[in-house]
């Protein structure tokens, strides 16, 4: 623990879109760099269908928001953006990206996953949730558990030197809902000036004044002006973590 707040050791995030991370996310991701995590950010696609203009090829839109997403990481400190690639719009959850996303678990061996809820269709009554949104969500869960930890699932992977590796927790990213609240005031303007990166999704109006008041309705009656909220799920106990990990006495 850290002044109350919980901070991981390593984090990773995994979303399908470049500035998905940034309405969802990105303060707790600030605040938890800040007191000392490591964090890496996963990207599915490169949201290269998400610039409506005609006159730029899908690769030349990837190039554009990969570089908004990269320099959106910066502002909260995370140095580490992985893009796989995927195809955007028609995003599906196969075992091929369940094994990509195995092989990026292995590699950092984060002790916090964040991701999207795959459950979620609808956000109020005014929006469909992305089938991009659900399909990254669900094979972030199923790369997380069993897959990862699991050293008989993608065997292979361990001659790439990627031994199996159990995630602590999995935070997921909740819109009106969740059971834990991670006060974000402190860093409320990194994760403006991160959304703000993404320049090519806001020529026609500043995100600023909608984030800011989605994070204040997750705070009220909780003594912070801005929060971001999750469902947690904990698939290993403090003692059980410290025990695997080598360490004496509480986990962090």
């Amino acid at each position: 623990m850290n002044n109350g707040l919980y901070v991981p050791e390593r984090v990773m995030a995994i979303f399908a879109h470049p500035d998905d991370i940034e309405f969802g996310c990105a303060g707790t991701v600030a605040r938890w760099v800040q007191a000392g995590a490591e964090a890496v950010y996963v990207l599915l696609t490169s949201g290269d269908v998400g610039i409506a203009d005609l006159s730029l090829s899908r690769a030349e839109a990837a190039a554009i928001r990969e570089a908004e997403q990269s320099a959106a990481a910066e502002v909260v400190g995370v140095q580490e953006v992985v893009y796989l690639r995927e195809p955007d719009g028609t995003l599906v959850n196969t075992m091929e990206l369940r094994k990509k996303l195995v092989r990026e678990i292995r590699r950092f061996r984060p002790e916090v996953l964040i991701c999207g809820d795959p459950t979620a269709w609808f956000i109020g009554d005014t929006y469909i949730n992305h089938p991009d949104h659900r399909a990254a969500a669900s094979a972030a869960l199923e790369a997380v558990f069993p897959a990862a930890g699991q050293p008989h699932l993608f065997e292979e992977l361990a001659e790439e030197g990627l031994s199996a590796h159990k995630v602590r927790k999995v935070y997921i990213n909740e819109f009106g809902g969740g059971d834990t609240f991670v006060n974000i005031s402190d860093v409320m303007d990194l994760k403006v000036a991160a959304l703000h990166k993404h320049a090519s999704q806001f020529k026609n109006f500043d995100p600023e004044t909608m984030i800011r008041e989605w994070s204040a309705n997750a705070a009220k009656g909780k003594e912070m002006a801005y929060a971001e909220s999750f469902r947690v799920i904990t698939l290993e106990s403090d003692e059980d973590w410290a025990k695997r990990n080598g360490k004496n006495g509480e986990a962090d």
